[in-house]
């Protein structure tokens, strides 16, 4: 059970890495400097907590789900913060990924 937990938290942390490159975009100076500072940090974290994850958790499911978590986290942090459109396309898309990611856990 703790390798999902961080597992997850891997996940969370793809989706912030994604949330401060958004951020950038269109940023110079310091304040491009901190996202990308949030972005490393990010980055470094997921990669460090996927790694932690494997070493009891097969890869051919690991991967995918946090790579899923990532993804659903992204598109839900660009609908809410970058006023991307949630149109009922992407939410059905986003559900079947999560119904996804629950069915690798299951199995």
């Amino acid at each position: 059970m703790r390798s999902w937990i961080i597992l997850i938290i891997a996940g969370f942390c793809e989706a912030g890495f994604a949330f401060c490159l958004g951020k950038m975009k269109g940023l110079v100076g310091t304040e491009y400097y901190l996202w990308g500072a949030g972005f490393l940090v990010f980055l470094v974290l997921s990669m460090l907590l996927l790694a932690k994850a494997v070493h009891t958790l097969p890869i051919g499911t690991a991967y995918p789900v946090w790579t899923g978590i990532g993804a659903v986290g992204t598109v839900l942090l660009g609908i809410f913060f970058f006023h991307e459109p949630a149109t009922f396309a992407r939410l059905f898309f986003i559900t079947t990924l999560i119904i996804s990611i629950i069915g690798l856990k299951m199995v």
